[in-house]
């Protein structure tokens, strides 16, 4: 799917250095960026997740550790 990016000045002339420093190309950067941005999001969700689904069955004893 082509899709159109628009960036402000700024971010697009550190997208365009990022790229040559790397010798890649600015999709390749941006494709990179946005994996790992989703990686990070969706382990943070499931984490999120895991934790309020457990949390209530150890409240109790996790109330007693803090004391």
């Amino acid at each position: 799917m082509a899709m159109t990016l628009r960036l402000p000045a700024e971010d697009s002339v550190a997208l365009a250095r990022a790229a040559e420093l790397e010798s890649r190309s600015q999709t390749d950067v941006i494709l990179t960026a946005l994996r790992e941005y989703i990686a990070r999001h969706e382990r943070a969700s499931l984490i999120e997740q895991v934790m309020d689904a457990e949390l209530p069955r150890y409240a109790e004893a996790l109330e007693r550790l803090g004391q």
